[in-house]
């Protein structure tokens, strides 16, 4: 029989700073079924609500699904020594 023994250890959840987060949108308004047209992904927010701005001016569509992901690391924290 194997035992093991199993600690805590504080841990902090981070954005990775080395990769960039991504934005987009894909319309959703219609009434039977969802317009499905999408922006494409973007590292900044603005593209995709430009997107948006033209696509409503162009189709009067109003209803947006935003989607933001991202990259995470979690970090062990420094444990405090004896002084």
């Amino acid at each position: 029989m194997t035992r093991r023994v199993f600690r805590y250890v504080p841990f902090s959840v981070e954005q990775d700073a080395t990769a960039e987060p991504e934005y987009e949108a894909h319309c959703v308004s219609g009434d039977e079924t969802e317009c499905g047209v999408e922006s494409g992904a973007y590292s900044d927010p603005g593209p995709v609500e430009e997107w948006q701005r033209r696509h409503t001016q162009e189709t009067g569509h109003r209803r947006y699904r935003r989607n933001f992901g991202d990259y995470a690391v979690v970090r062990p924290l420094a444990c405090g020594g004896a002084s």
